[in-house]
């Protein structure tokens, strides 16, 4: 849990809305530490209209109509002037609404796309820049004439999949959050013809079907390529279970950059050895902040639609490097990377959309 700032009014408070149960919540400790180091740093350089800026943790991975209500009475009652954090697209659909246009929204997941709600601005990956691109690249150097989809039942790998399966022959299926068997999927997966398999799952439920999936020995036949496999994900997973397994995102922590190497010292240097390990997805909760500070900055207010109008015009700095919002969207350089044991090398950095 973060320390948090005085709460006072002086303050610019921010709901981080991070999950902290159920198969998201592995990540939840590290997303909150690089919320806080980002939250300090910003406070050390001067604050945002000279005040410190202060976070509020939300579980979010309460069910998405409870963390909506908490979200929106804390925006009600003016406890917070700003949101940031991880948490999946159920979530992120029904908080937007609730406060659409009243306080500004950094999300930082990576998603299915689409997402105009006014006042709501976004970090990571989508699609045709992530997912797309590493697709099309495995099946071209892979040979891969089928692609297996096994998603969580919910919006983002839904509305993912059917724009998969505009462009590459695909068998899929989807399962409840929360999953722990994943025998009839494997059983499905070893009848078909596919000889690649897209991940769509979330946190632990990807954990448990790398292992089972490793122990059928699936992993001999198919590669499996996920958009949301962080270094936690990873290590949970155990090097036996990791065997052919590839990743795309914008930020892996083995990055060799300036950016991502004095990240690594800043993180070590405030929370020690012990601390959580660093990954892409906590990482992005860093730049959630720093992106929320950035556009109050350039807008010199907190009116959601000043903060709109200007948006266009708002870049940061951070452990991706140098970015900037196009259409309220960070635009940023995409990476694949296979896993080697419990870490990840990048492979390349993919381009264009398909």
């Amino acid at each position: 849990m973060p320390e948090l700032l005085d709460l006072s009014t002086d303050a610019v408070r921010v709901a981080l809305v991070v999950p902290l149960r159920g198969p998201a919540g592995i990540f939840g400790p590290g997303a909150e530490l690089c919320a806080q180091l980002a939250a300090e740093e910003v406070n050390t350089a001067g604050g945002v209209l000279g005040r410190e800026l202060a976070l509020l943790p939300v579980d979010g991975g309460a069910e998405p109509a409870a963390v909506a209500a908490e979200v929106e009475a804390l925006v009600s009652t003016g406890a917070v002037q700003g949101l940031t954090g991880w948490h999946i697209s159920s979530v992120r659909q029904a908080v937007a609404p609730r406060v659409a246009g009243r306080v500004p929204y950094v999300y930082t997941a990576l998603y299915e796309g689409g997402e105009r709600t006014e006042g709501v601005f976004l970090t990571s990956e989508t699609p045709g820049t992530q997912l797309f691109p590493a697709m099309r690249l495995l099946t071209q150097e892979r040979a891969v004439r089928s692609w297996f989809v096994i998603g969580n039942d919910y919006v983002w790998p839904r509305r993912t999949a059917q724009a998969v399966r505009r462009r590459f022959p695909t068998t899929e299926a989807y399962v409840p959050l929360g999953t722990h068997d994943f025998g009839p999927i494997l059983r499905r997966i070893t009848e078909s013809e596919a000889d690649a398999v897209l991940m769509l799952l979330v946190g632990n439920d990807a954990v448990r079907f790398n292992r089972q999936f490793a122990r059928t020995g699936l992993d001999a036949r198919c590669l499996r390529l996920s958009t949301l496999m962080d270094e936690n994900m990873l290590l949970a997973s155990g090097p036996a279970a990791t065997g052919d397994l590839h990743s795309t995102a914008g930020f892996f922590a083995s990055m060799v950059t300036p950016e991502s190497l004095d990240f690594h010292g800043r993180y070590a240097a405030r929370f020690g050895a012990e601390a959580p390990p660093l990954g892409s997805l906590g990482e992005s909760c860093y730049e959630g902040v720093l992106l929320l500070a950035a556009l109050i900055r350039r807008a010199r207010t907190l009116d959601v639609r000043a903060i709109g109008a200007t948006a266009d015009t708002v870049s940061y700095e951070g452990p991706r490097g140098l970015l900037r919002l196009e259409r309220r969207h960070v635009s940023q350089r995409i990476y694949l990377a296979r896993a080697r044991g419990t870490e990840f090398d990048v492979l390349t950095q993919l381009s264009g959309q398909t």
